[in-house]
């Protein structure tokens, strides 16, 4: 959990033995030693101990975590006032153009980040110890904002290459403080950012073909909430709810990006990573591209588009890290505290991260208590955790001394995951510790999809409460053709026959819905439906284990990225039809067009849905209602994924196949049938 694994000045780290140091090293990786890693450490110390005999001040950092982007350096120098960033790539003899952007990457990272580094000289160098040359250009990046080009080392080359920077652009100035220091976006990021969205650089991900101005009436909303909250010094959390494919994550990215136009910080958060990953992706390649247009000729570097895209979309576990970095390590009697030699107390903020405002995407998925101390005890070595994570993200928004508010976007029944918390942690966090918040919340926030049905309790419980049906997206942009999509789902789920039979007779003519037994009929029909750059591809559940005899593999995931947004060509693409991806790897995301393979793991029989799972060799019955309730959830996101239409594929199954026996499959085919669905 600290920022570092091992720091110390010159004198400190010449006291410290190698055995010291390596065992520090050793005790704060949460991962497996392995034997490469730990020769690499101790080459790394043998050889820094060198290099730094005759230097009398300066600081060493080995694995410094750039914090809430889950990255590390292997050592920074900090000598003279300058920033030494070094990548060891022990044992190679050659410098890749991989290694050569990861250095880059780390020193780009501190300059528009890291608060202490603004305004110092940076200087990344890649060191391959066996290489058989150097290459030192010394010239800065071509944005002028004193970070140098990598700089190419071997072995014997390095202790030449720093004292020569060390003679040009020393200076007198105290870094003992720079290893706490905060990370804040840059204007250029928070500019970047911003025209990136206003020229709808999401364009491929979330549609909004719809009017929008459900999106614009929640986005104001909330943004007046901010702004009361900022004017009164006050402190609130916002629950903001929507059927799929609502644009919730478009409100959220619309308030992250408006508040840094006002100067406020916000950050959009989400523990969905190929969510993250494949938005950040996108909104990258879209700035390259339009800065392209704009200068004809001229060559984008992608690497900085990521760069700037990072500064308001992040991973949620890196946010949450962040601040558990700052915690005294031994937690006593379920209290957490600050350890202030690890981190500056500012005025307005105490020890609070620098953002004012949090947006948590898919906050219904964040963890319970026993699930996030279970999983820091194993992974983190911190014991006796005493909070769920909703608690503790609210916790870290409550060390700010001035203001500061919370949104929560949550989708209905879309927990698919053990551990996952739902709306009422929330609320249980907000009335046992901290009353004094206010609480804005959807008039939709207590149906059946959205909590466990015992809100209507803790809601009474709190005098702050105000229910508001501008937070409530009901309107689903996904499915631009049909805004009933999601009912129609909603009752094919329950089993509700009529109900679902007339929402059909509703949208056939608007969403096409077709079923077939083959799947190469079902990949033929997705091709013929799609027009121009219009997206399609294939989905199934994660506990589809039975379908390897149709060349598809639930193990095999697949990389979100270029299964999103890579074309034809590719043959990662899912326009390849190769490669088939879970509820896990496309929620919150869509495609024009799906391809939903239904296994056995879900059948429908005598009027109800059975739920089994593929453990060994053989189908064994869920009896857990709360994994059936995560099954039905997996198949609600699997079939509300699609915009324009999708195909159900359900497959004959083999009477030779125990494991795939026709009657696993039709029952559920002939329940699409009565629904009215079209076969092919």
């Amino acid at each position: 959990m600290e920022r570092f694994f091992y720091q110390n000045n010159i004198a400190g780290f010449f006291a410290d033995s190698e055995d010291t140091i390596l065992g520090t090293l050793a005790r704060s990786n949460s991962f497996d030693l392995i034997d490469l890693q730990r020769n690499a450490w101790i080459y790394e110390i043998v050889f820094l101990k060198n290099l730094l005999r005759n230097k009398s001040s300066g600081q060493i950092i080995f694995e410094y975590s750039i914090p809430r982007l889950g990255k590390r350096i292997d050592a920074v120098l900090l000598l003279h006032g300058i920033v030494f960033v070094l990548e060891f790539k022990v044992g190679a003899a050659e410098y890749s153009r991989q290694d050569l952007e990861q250095v880059w990457d780390y020193a780009l990272d501190l300059k528009n980040f890291h608060e202490a580094s603004r305004n110092l000289t940076i200087v990344p160098i890649l060191v391959a110890t066996n290489a058989d040359s150097s290459s030192v250009s010394k010239e800065f990046s071509q944005y002028a904002d004193h970070v140098f080009e990598p700089i190419f080392s071997n072995a014997e080359s390095l202790p030449q290459i720093i004292a020569q920077f060390v003679d040009e652009y020393a200076q007198d100035i105290n870094l003992s403080r720079w290893v706490f220091s905060r990370y804040m976006p840059t204007p250029t990021i928070i500019q970047a950012a911003s025209s990136l969205y206003l020229n709808h650089s999401v364009a491929d991900i979330t549609k909004t073909e719809a009017s929008g101005v459900n999106l614009q009436r929640t986005s104001e909303f909330v943004m007046n909430i901010i702004d009361h909250s900022r004017a009164n010094g006050e402190k609130s959390i916002c629950f903001v709810t929507g059927v799929p494919g609502a644009g919730k994550t478009l409100v959220g990215l619309n308030i992250a990006v408006r508040q840094f136009e006002k100067k406020d910080l916000a950050v959009y958060l989400s523990g969905n990573q190929p969510l993250v990953s494949v938005l950040s992706e996108a909104l990258a390649r879209d700035k390259k591209r339009q800065e392209e247009e704009r200068n004809p000729g001229a060559h984008y570097n992608l690497t900085e588009a990521r760069r700037n895209v990072k500064s308001f979309i992040q991973i949620v576990h890196h946010y949450r890290d962040a601040t558990l970095s700052k915690l005294k390590k031994t937690i006593k009697d379920g209290i957490l505290e600050i350890d202030p030699t690890k981190v500056d107390k500012h005025k307005d903020d105490g020890y609070s991260e620098v953002e004012h405002v949090a947006i948590f995407d898919e906050a219904q998925r964040a963890w319970t208590k026993t699930h996030l101390a279970n999983w820091l005890n194993r992974k983190k070595g911190i014991a006796d955790f005493p909070m769920s994570e909703p608690e503790f993200l609210i916790w870290s928004l409550n060390l700010r001394e001035d203001w500061a508010v919370v949104v929560c976007l949550v989708g209905g029944g879309q927990e698919i995951n053990t551990g996952e918390a739902g709306i009422g942690e929330w609320l249980r966090a907000i009335n046992a510790n901290f009353r004094d918040w206010n609480v804005f919340i959807s008039d939709q926030l207590t149906g059946k999809e959205y909590a466990e049905g015992e809100l209507e309790d803790l809601l009474a419980a709190n005098a702050h409460v105000k229910r508001s049906n501008n937070l409530h997206l009901a309107v689903s942009m996904r499915s631009f053709r049909a805004e009933q999509l999601s009912h129609f789902v909603h009752h094919l789920l329950e089993g509700n026959l009529s109900q679902t039979q007339s929402l059909w007779a509703m949208l056939k003519d608007k969403y096409p819905i077709v079923i077939t037994r083959n799947l190469n009929a079902a990949k033929d029909w997705l091709r013929k439906q799609k027009r121009g750059t219009e997206r399609y591809g294939m989905v199934v559940s994660s506990q589809a284990q039975r379908l390897r005899p149709l060349a598809i593999d639930v193990r095999c995931k697949p990389d979100t990225v270029h299964w999103f947004l890579d074309d034809i060509t590719d043959i990662r693409s899912s326009l390849f039809l190769e490669d088939a991806a879970s509820e896990f790897d496309v929620q919150g995301l869509e495609l024009d067009w799906t391809c939903l393979v239904w296994d056995g793991d879900l059948r429908r029989k005598n009027n109800a849905w059975q739920n089994f799972s593929f453990t060994g060799s053989k189908w064994l019955n869920i009896r857990s209602e709360e994994r059936k309730t995560y099954q039905i959830n997996a198949y609600r996101v699997l079939l509300t994924r699609a915009r324009q239409g999708m195909v159900i594929c359900v497959p004959e199954g083999n009477s030779e196949d125990p494991t795939r026996l026709p009657e696993f499959y039709d029952g559920t085919y002939e329940y699409f049938k009565q629904i009215g669905l079209k076969e092919i």
